[in-house]
């Protein structure tokens, strides 16, 4: 586990706090309560904290168990989160929910939004810099600060009324995409060079 460091700490606090972007994914979240699905919020807390422990310990493992690389793995995230991104902008539904629970808290709502494969990423790299017991603590206040946004969603909705929400969701509907094709392009260059070093 290491040592705890206070600058280290800090330093993967930012760079966790940044990836997950939960502020940024408020539109999101209340877009999906418009449409009538269910957002749990310490539900979706308790499972994105630990699907992230778990890679965090175990992200290797699990990838290779299945032979699949991070790199594979972040383009398949940037796919969902484009998706995502086009429901936002063009006012369209891809993600249809027609079984019988009308929840959303899984899907989009953990991955790729919460425990995706950005979050993924972003621990690993972490993991080579920093002693784990600093990568834990930020991804542990991290997820406090998840939990308080969630709850809060409502109030949100009511101070921006549902034309600022409608403003708000076109505007991070474009910085979702942006993030998606960036996700891609940096991962799609990975593969292809994995791709030439095998031929």
């Amino acid at each position: 586990m290491g040592e705890f460091n206070f600058k280290d700490f800090v330093s993967a606090f930012i760079a966790l706090f940044a990836v997950i972007d939960i502020l940024g994914a408020v539109p999101i979240i209340l877009d999906l309560k418009q449409k009538g699905h269910i957002v749990n919020g310490l539900k979706a807390t308790l499972i994105a904290s630990s699907l992230l422990v778990g890679f965090f310990f175990a992200g290797d493992m699990m990838l290779n168990l299945f032979q699949v690389d991070i790199a594979s793995f972040a383009v398949a995230g940037a796919f969902v989160i484009f998706l995502m991104s086009l429901e936002m902008i063009l006012d369209i539904e891809i993600f249809k929910n027609n079984g019988p629970i009308k929840e959303a808290t899984l899907v989009p709502l953990v991955f790729p939004l919460l425990a995706g494969a950005a979050t993924f990423t972003t621990l690993l790299s972490l993991r080579a810099e920093f002693a784990s017991v600093n990568i834990l603590l930020a991804l542990a206040l991290n997820m406090v600060w998840v939990f308080i946004v969630l709850k809060m969603t409502d109030r949100v909705e009511r101070l921006l009324g549902l034309g600022g929400i409608y403003i708000i969701r076109k505007f991070f509907g474009i910085i979702l995409l942006a993030i998606s094709v960036r996700l891609f392009t940096a991962n799609l260059t990975q593969l292809i060079e994995q791709f030439q070093n095998l031929t």
